[in-house]
């Protein structure tokens, strides 16, 4: 005779060949089993899990029905049964993977090697020292002193459409050096 699975435990329990040994296992599983399987709810998450829960800590509590001397607190061992399966299978549980609510952090790129950051330093300066004078002042200004366009013209003493159109010439020739080709 076969049993269906998850059909409730108190029904899958009654359904086996043990319930002409002990009737009175029976009739506690029909009587208890709700209560039992309440309880069982509480120790679990999902409802299937405590089915299975209280399945076990039944079938325990059938196999030790002999040894069972005061009927009457048979919900204290049925309970200590169900906590105990419980705690064994949390204890055996393997936990892989879990749900969480935040990504955990990526690895941090990897840093500059600072023995590359002052080779481009050192090219950048040699390109800019290539500039003539007044271009080279104004990309000082403007881009290592981060002044304004307004803020270069003032210091220069020039209009800010002069700064516009020499920075852009200068940074046009610093585009084709030659030097600082590898870093694009």
């Amino acid at each position: 005779m076969t049993t269906p699975v998850c059909t409730g435990a108190s029904r899958a329990v009654a359904a086996t060949a043990g319930h002409r040994r002990y009737p009175s296992f029976s009739s506690y599983v029909r009587a208890r089993g709700p209560v039992l399987l309440r309880t069982a709810r509480s120790l679990t998450a999902n409802p299937s899990d405590a089915e299975d829960l209280l399945q076990t800590a039944l079938t325990k509590t059938y196999v030790a029905w002999e040894r069972i001397e005061d009927h009457r607190a048979l919900d204290g061992y049925v309970r200590r049964a169900l906590v105990n399966t419980r705690t064994s299978q949390w204890r055996k549980r393997k936990v892989d993977e879990f749900a969480c609510g935040e990504l955990p952090e990526k690895e941090a790129p990897p840093a500059p090697d600072p023995a590359e950051r002052q080779s481009l330093h050192d090219a950048m300066w040699r390109a800019v020292l290539k500039l003539p004078d007044r271009q080279r002042a104004m990309v000082v200004l403007r881009y290592y002193e981060d002044l304004s366009e307004v803020q270069t013209a003032e210091v220069l003493g020039v209009t800010v459409g002069t700064v516009k159109s020499a920075v852009s010439r200068a940074l046009g020739k610093l585009r084709e050096d030659p030097e600082l080709t590898p870093v694009r």
